[in-house]
């Protein structure tokens, strides 16, 4: 391995992940980027995560295949399940199985394969819909069992899980990413966007993408289907 410095950054297509994008690569880390194909919905996520890799100049992007639609227990996943348009209480049924789980752990593996000690990820314990993999606590726990079960953290190449916008609000979120030049317009966030990328407008993560822009005070660039 070179003497590069390397991170493999977890890219969904959405605001949140695009400006870890972005935050990493203002870094100067080397970015290879990460997206996972995992049978959900709302695919138009994953051209926009290709798009905005390119975008912000990434040096490899990856597409990883699972079928996490398999085991459904999803409305991500289970088409027979809708996606709520109102407000939930509790865990809602968005939530996806494991998902950070098994995400962080294949991206814990390219990472091994890099050299890279640094992983980023764009989970938020202030918008974060309820879902109980995007806490502290667990990032913690993660990067603790990533130090214990690798080559790399065994033989003293400690693993760094990162959540820089852990502590954000949407709209200092998106202040942010306008700081660093960021064309949200590339991004797709709703939970079930059209094949072209057109939002519903209705979702949890349409309602919480809006309101970022508003109390960011700035134009939100979101193509929406109505």
């Amino acid at each position: 391995m070179n003497d590069s410095k390397r991170a493999v950054i977890l890219v969904s297509g959405g605001l949140d992940s695009t400006t870890v994008l972005a935050l990493v690569k203002a870094r100067g880390y080397d970015c290879y980027t990460l997206s996972f194909d995992y049978g959900q919905r709302h695919r138009a996520e994953l051209i926009a995560a290709q798009r905005v890799s390119a975008a912000l100049g990434d040096v490899e992007h990856k597409v990883v295949n699972l079928n996490l639609d398999s085991i459904g227990g999803s409305a991500l996943t289970d088409t027979s399940i809708a996606v709520p348009e109102e407000e939930t209480v509790g865990v809602p049924i968005t939530y996806v199985p494991a998902r950070n789980t098994i995400f962080l752990s294949i991206a814990l593996g390219w990472a091994e394969v890099l050299g890279a000690s640094d992983i980023f990820i764009g989970v938020n314990a202030v918008d974060y819909s309820g879902y109980p993999d995007c806490r502290p606590e667990y990032i913690a726990a993660f990067e603790s069992m990533a130090n214990l079960a690798t080559r790399a953290g065994v033989e003293g190449q400690a693993t760094t899980i990162h959540a820089p916008l852990m502590e954000m609000g949407k709209n200092d979120i998106i202040r942010a990413g306008m700081a660093l030049g960021i064309d949200y317009s590339l991004t797709v966030s709703c939970y079930q966007a059209t094949e072209n990328g057109l939002a519903c407008g209705r979702c949890e993560s349409c309602r919480l993408r809006r309101q970022g822009f508003l109390d960011a005070k700035v134009a939100d660039p979101t193509r929406y289907q109505h």
